[in-house]
């Protein structure tokens, strides 16, 4: 990938203003175990949410029914893959289930520093990764309704061999320990439910003090004219 500044643009790639409100783009990291309802969530949260661009990862295996080159993954050879590795255009990667999954360094960025909050949805292994790059990043963690429902949705779904489904299954026991790490749980036993609970954390995060532009609030709520106009450097 092509090199590219990761300062702090004034105005969002639409060229229309920010709002006087204006911050920094939210990365937030959604993990989940296969045939939680993740994917559908993310869709759905891109959809209703203003302001939200989905990540799209990098992935070496072959797509699945209904799946889009661009639209749902990169797919590309593995080649292709270790070449990105090799000149660092990933935040993190990992072998996941026998294939490669890579996050893009590049669009992630860019779209944080023009004010663009991401959604990322990731495994635990590369959430991991990814939270000690990006520390102000809002992680979430999404369970199914229990293992048997879990196990339930997967063999509905009839995309894995029953070896693949115990191999998941295993995996799951193993991913729910890092719950700790994540900053949200939400479980999913209800869609609609599930997607207003996330909305609500996704508008909380947007509103925290900590995110907002100080420099509008000052300049509106606290200085005077002649400090506006005057040298700020000095102030903390």
């Amino acid at each position: 990938m092509s090199s590219s500044t990761t300062t702090s643009s004034a105005v969002p790639v639409s060229g229309q203003p920010r709002s006087s409100t204006d911050r920094r783009g939210i990365l937030f990291i959604i993990s989940a175990p296969s045939g939680t309802g993740k994917t559908t969530l993310c869709k759905q949260l891109t959809t209703n949410l203003p302001g939200l661009w989905h990540s799209i990862s990098y992935t070496t295996r072959t797509p699945r029914s209904g799946e889009e080159h661009g639209r749902d993954y990169y797919f590309i050879k593995e080649r292709t893959f270790q070449e990105m590795i090799e000149r660092n255009d990933f935040v993190e990667w990992a072998h996941v289930y026998g294939h490669l999954y890579g996050t893009p360094w590049k669009s992630l960025t860019e779209k944080i520093d023009q004010g663009v909050d991401v959604l990322l949805d990731i495994d635990v292994q590369g959430a991991m990764q990814v939270k000690k790059r990006f520390e102000d990043s809002v992680s979430i963690f999404i369970l199914p309704p229990s293992m048997t429902v879990l196990k339930s949705r997967l063999q509905t779904r009839a995309s894995d061999t029953p070896e693949e489904i115990q191999r998941r299954l295993q995996k799951v026991k193993e991913e729910v320990w890092s719950y700790r790490e994540y900053a949200y749980i939400v479980r999913n036993e209800d869609l609609g439910r599930s997607l207003r609970d996330l909305e609500s954390i996704f508008w909380s995060e947007r509103l925290k003090t900590k995110r907002l532009n100080m420099t509008w609030l000052e300049n509106n709520f606290i200085l005077d004219d002649e400090q506006k106009t005057g040298d700020r450097k000095d102030l903390p």
